[in-house]
């Protein structure tokens, strides 16, 4: 892909050869639901806007999701040692490693008529629901949904449809992408009770008081 640059007057497009993968914990060191997905990042709209997808991972507290990771933690460690001494893992690895290489180089999808209609389409749709959402709350959308999503929509679908090795992203791989942006980026923008509420004065100050003295999550 490429990358454009403004700045101090120097306008260019650079190459981009990589992909950027970041994760990073909380300001206080726990999410805070009746924050902003911005509140809890702390990073400005400008940078948040970057992102392709911005998923929001939470350490929920329930029985059955704890046994699961639990279960996988145990089984990744118990099989380690045998893996390093398998040869077939490392084959399959070089494998996927092919695989994804030979995407790279001969698979140079492009968006149909009737997937950039429905890009299109949807697109208009969320930024209506955005700009619903501010005028309900009296605040802008922490993640905002700028052309930049767009195109990071458009990256998704091309993406999907290079991993089938097909020269042509269909209105189902548009489909699936904005799935995705939904379930991330959309949910990270909406999310913070505070959005939904409209409080007083005096409740904020007893709200912060609270705060002070008790700790997130108790």
């Amino acid at each position: 892909q490429t990358i454009s640059i403004a700045k101090a007057g120097i306008t260019t497009v650079l190459n981009s050869r990589t992909s950027v993968l970041a994760a990073a914990n909380p300001i206080a060191g726990r999410y805070d639901d009746l924050k902003t997905a911005q509140d809890n990042i702390d990073l400005q709209t400008t940078i948040l806007s970057r992102f392709d997808l911005i998923f929001i991972v939470k350490d929920v507290r329930m029985y059955d999701q704890d046994k699961r990771i639990a279960s996988h933690i145990i089984k990744v460690h118990a099989s380690g040692a045998a893996a390093s001494k398998n040869t077939d893992a490392s084959e399959g690895e070089n494998w996927l490693k092919r695989y994804i290489e030979y995407c790279r180089v001969t698979c140079k999808p492009r968006l149909s008529e009737k997937a950039a209609e429905m890009l299109q389409n949807k697109y208009v749709e969320i930024r209506q629901k955005m700009r619903q959402q501010a005028h309900e709350t009296g605040r802008a959308a922490a993640i905002p949904i700028t052309v930049r999503q767009l195109e990071a929509i458009i990256r998704l679908s091309e993406s999907l449809a290079k991993m089938r090795l097909t020269s042509v992203a269909t209105p189902e791989h548009v489909e699936e992408a904005f799935r995705l942006f939904n379930v991330s980026t959309v949910d990270a923008a909406r999310s913070g009770i505070n959005e939904h509420l409209n409080l007083s004065p005096d409740i904020a100050q007893a709200e912060a008081q609270i705060k002070r003295r008790m700790g997130i999550g108790s």
